[in-house]
């Protein structure tokens, strides 16, 4: 038992957001093993099709069981788990657990005049996977749902701020805040880095919701429920290894912004050939 507790959790997101997920984690189970894939090679996913997302992810989730001998994966992309979190569950020979289940019940239970919006990329957003979730809970809430385009390119270029930022966000987010909605779920996890400027379009009185807490938390309660938590009593820090598909010192460098110093010694990912 204590060889399966050693082994890493997996994470993957198509670029920096999941860094939000795996920060979650590191901070509430600071004992457990990481390793996370950020596919900035083929980012951004929410402008692709949910057949080439769905292939990324398989390809990448079994990388992380073959290659790094996983015992968990956390898809942390909402428009990978939008498209391809049940044939994970399905196929894979480890838990999956994504961002989306998690973060709508953050959202469901914030919210004070049942209306709620969540925004993500085009693919997560017209893959409908928020919509069914939310009808899973049987809570009576109104939904408001946008697309926001161009959020996740700004995040990766470590534009956060300024007008251009402002005007856009200004544009996508107007419907949402008119629907009246006082909870909203950044349905991407890219999205808490824009997290000033979402605040400012939508006002004070709009609860943002961040699903990365949440889904660290699930995650706690996978491993003790599937007794694979890494034992604390001996108090080490878990090991933590951060790959990239694409230029690893860009996502060195910009990821240590996001994340921290656990970042300069990140590594290039590719597939097994093997797989």
């Amino acid at each position: 038992m204590k060889m399966i507790n050693d082994r890493p959790i997996g994470m993957f997101d198509s670029g920096f957001g999941g860094l939000t997920v795996a920060r979650a984690l590191i901070d509430m189970m600071p004992s457990e093993n990481l390793v996370y894939i950020g596919d900035t090679g083929r980012y951004p996913y929410g402008n692709k099709s949910a057949d080439d997302v769905r292939n990324f992810a398989l390809e990448i989730a079994n990388s992380l069981v073959h290659d790094f001998n996983v015992k968990m994966i956390v898809v942390a992309c909402n428009t990978a788990a939008s498209v391809a979190l049940k044939e994970l569950q399905q196929t894979l020979s480890v838990p999956v657990i994504g961002v989306i289940e998690p973060g709508v019940r953050a959202l469901l239970r914030v919210t004070r005049n049942k209306k709620v919006g969540v925004i993500g990329t085009v693919g997560t957003i017209s893959s409908g996977a928020y919509d069914q979730a939310i009808t899973a809970t049987k809570s009576q809430v109104k939904l408001t749902s946008a697309a926001c385009p161009g959020f996740v390119e700004f995040v990766e270029r470590d534009q956060t701020t300024g007008d251009e930022v402002a005007a856009l966000a200004e544009k996508l987010l107007a419907p949402v805040r008119d629907s009246g909605v006082d909870a909203l779920l950044l349905g991407c996890t890219h999205y808490p880095y824009l997290s000033n400027v979402i605040s400012e379009v939508m006002g004070l009185d709009v609860t943002l919701v961040n699903s990365a807490d949440e889904t660290a938390a699930a995650v706690g309660e996978a491993l003790v429920a599937s007794q694979t938590a890494r034992d604390t009593t001996a108090n080490s820090l878990g090991a933590h290894e951060f790959y990239s598909s694409g230029d690893v010192k860009h996502f060195a460098l910009l990821g240590r912004r996001f994340l921290g110093p656990e970042l300069a010694a990140a590594k290039f990912w590719q597939k097994s050939s093997g797989q």
